[in-house]
């Protein structure tokens, strides 16, 4: 699980746009790469990121060494 904190509005689904945005930026993939696929209304979201699952992996590992 990731923690991921944004400053867009829940209304009119903002916060799951930067969301999306956030996570592509950290992935190095594009935004349209990852998709919200369940619990767009939740605060606990499902996300399906599509990529190479090496660099995926690469970049995940690079993300929970800086915690």
């Amino acid at each position: 699980m990731i923690k991921a904190r944004v400053r867009a509005a829940a209304s009119e689904g903002e916060a799951n746009e930067a969301l999306v945005k956030l996570i592509a930026n950290a992935l190095a993939v594009a935004a349209r790469d990852v998709r919200l696929v369940t619990r767009t209304s939740a605060r606990i979201k499902h996300l399906k990121i599509v990529g190479a699952g090496a660099v995926l992996a690469a970049a995940l590992e690079k993300i929970f060494a800086m915690e």
